[in-house]
C-alpha cells in the first residue's frame, strides 16, 4: 500500500498540541479496525514525519525539546503539508528561505493547512491571497494585518478553501481527523478517535 507523506513543520516556541496532535492523529490512522491494528503498520496509510530549518534541537513552548527526522533541505515529497502555530511564527515572518520552502511545497503537495497561528506564516508566503481562513482568536487582527486580500474568519474551528485553515491548538486535531475522513471515510475516522479515545467537535467546521 502507498502511504501518504504528511510533513509537520516545528520550530522554537512551536506550540506542543498544534503538532503533536496531528502527528498523533495521522500515526495512528489504521484501515483495519481494533486496538490490535495499532500495533502493526500494515494498515497505516499514512507517514507522518516532522521537518525543521535545521538539526539543531527544537525547543517547543514549555520546554520540551524535539530533533525533527528532517529538515527543509532533505525532506522527502510532502502531500499533506501542516504548518503549526506557536509564539515562534512571529519571529520567522521575516524568514524568506522558510517562506520559499513553504511556498513550494504547498505548490507540489495535495493538501497544504495550518493550525493555529501557523496562518500567518501561509499568508506571508502568499498563499491565502483571495481565500477565506481563520487562525487562533488571539491572533485575528495579526492575520487581517498581513493582507487585506484574505477573508479572515473568526469563531470557525476550521476553514477550508483550497487550503485548510484551522482554529487555535487543539483545533487541529480535529482538522486532522477531517483530512482522514475525506480520504478515507467516517468509519475510519471514528475508529481512530475511538482509539486515542478524543471526542471529534463538529461544530463552527
Amino acid at each position: 500500500m502507498k502511504k501518504i507523506n504528511v510533513g509537520i513543520l516545528i520550530f522554537d516556541e512551536v506550540e506542543v498540541l498544534d503538532f503533536a496532535g496531528p502527528f498523533e492523529v495521522f500515526s495512528r490512522t489504521r484501515l483495519l479496525k481494533g486496538a490490535g491494528s495499532r500495533r502493526s503498520e500494515d494498515s497505516a496509510p499514512f507517514t507522518p514525519f516532522t521537518v525543521s530549518i535545521d538539526k539543531k534541537p527544537v525547543t517547543a513552548t514549555g520546554g520540551l525539546k524535539i530533533i525533527s527526522d528532517y529538515t527543509i533541505k532533505d525532506c522527502p515529497k510532502i502531500e499533506i503539508l501542516i504548518i503549526p502555530g506557536g509564539f515562534g511564527t512571529r519571529t520567522l515572518l521575516n524568514n524568506e528561505s522558510l517562506l520559499s520552502w513553504i511556498k513550494s511545497i504547498a505548490d507540489q503537495a495535495t493538501t497544504t493547512s495550518s493550525v493555529c497561528t501557523g496562518s500567518l506564516l501561509l499568508a506571508k508566503a502568499g498563499l491565502l491571497e483571495g481565500k477565506r481562513a481563520t487562525t487562533h482568536w488571539g491572533a485575528i487582527e495579526a492575520l487581517k494585518s498581513i493582507s487585506k486580500d484574505i477573508q479572515v474568519i473568526n469563531n470557525r474551528r476550521i476553514v477550508n478553501d483550497e487550503i485548510i485553515t484551522s482554529a487555535g491548538v487543539s483545533s487541529g486535531i480535529d482538522m486532522a481527523f477531517m483530512l482522514v475522513e475525506n480520504l478515507y471515510g467516517e468509519q475510519v475516522a471514528s475508529d481512530t478517535a475511538k482509539y486515542i479515545e478524543f471526542h471529534r467537535s463538529k461544530e463552527n467546521v
